[in-house]
């Protein structure tokens, strides 16, 4: 692989842009591989043609880079068992769909709590479809990460529900805005999720005191994304590492070709250091 093969970043942060050129730019910078949340300025569909994904495998593999994973809006803490049921049969075809590409992970949400629902009954219901998906993924030599978001974004959430999906094709993608911006240290998110992060998010923003905050470039906000990426290597963590400029859901920040080589400068000094 020509480029850093711990470092990726999300297509979340080009969603104007081609996958081609996305990967053209990946290539520009240095980066490893992408992982891919928009296509082409949608989110990659779980029915995805056979000229999609031959697509993909072609744009990918004549540049040299890895596809880390598929960023998915799966959620499964919903009370109606069908709505549950329908999140599964996505996730399937998004595993068949990994497994085609030779991608090693699926990402998916937990989701939220609907309005009166028990925390403890939408753990259940999370761990519940994971418990079900866990041999599919097995079988497609994929790994479905959970990631701290949503009703799940403390480490400690997280690790509610895998301590009841004890398969290892189920893990955790640490996005360490999310548990840090509620109050969870990164001592504490490590030792809830440590063992089971297969995949770590990074972004940076300000914090306001009103609970708002506003995404910024790498290293120039409040997360404490080089402390975090100095626990993770002294505790011996050997995965990827994807810069996640969300540009499709904040439209106003920093366009790519701003933000994309400047995390890849700041990033890649915190793990050369």
């Amino acid at each position: 692989m020509a480029g850093e093969p711990r470092l990726m970043f999300s297509t979340l942060g080009c969603p104007g842009w081609t996958l081609e050129q996305a990967a053209d730019t990946a290539v520009a910078i240095g980066y490893g591989g992408l992982e891919i949340r928009m296509l082409d300025g949608t989110i990659i569909p779980p029915d995805l043609d056979a000229s999609g994904r031959a697509r993909i495998r072609e744009v990918m593999q004549s540049r040299e880079l890895r596809t880390i994973g598929l960023g998915l809006s799966t959620r499964f803490t919903m009370p109606d068992g069908a709505e549950r049921e329908r999140m599964e049969q996505d996730l399937l075809a998004y595993l068949e769909m990994a497994r085609e590409l030779d991608v090693p992970f699926v990402r998916t949400f937990g989701g939220n709590l609907a309005d009166g629902q028990a925390t403890e009954d939408g753990i259940n219901n999370v761990a519940e479809s994971l418990n079900r998906l866990a041999s599919a993924a097995a079988d497609a030599g994929v790994t479905i990460l959970l990631e701290t978001h949503d009703a799940f974004c403390k480490g400690r959430d997280v690790a509610r529900v895998l301590d009841q999906v004890p398969s290892d094709r189920v893990m955790a993608v640490w996005d360490v805005h999310h548990p840090w911006r509620m109050g969870e240290s990164i001592e504490e998110t490590w030792a809830c999720i440590g063992e089971r992060t297969a995949h770590v998010h990074l972004k940076d923003a300000v914090h306001s005191d009103d609970g708002t905050f506003r995404l910024v470039l790498m290293g120039e906000g409040d997360v404490p994304n080089q402390a975090i990426v100095d626990l993770l290597e002294s505790n011996g963590y050997e995965g990827a590492y994807s810069a996640e400029w969300e540009k499709a859901w904040h439209p106003g920040i920093e366009e790519p070709e701003i933000a994309l080589p400047q995390h890849f400068e700041v990033i890649m000094d915190w793990l050369r250091g």
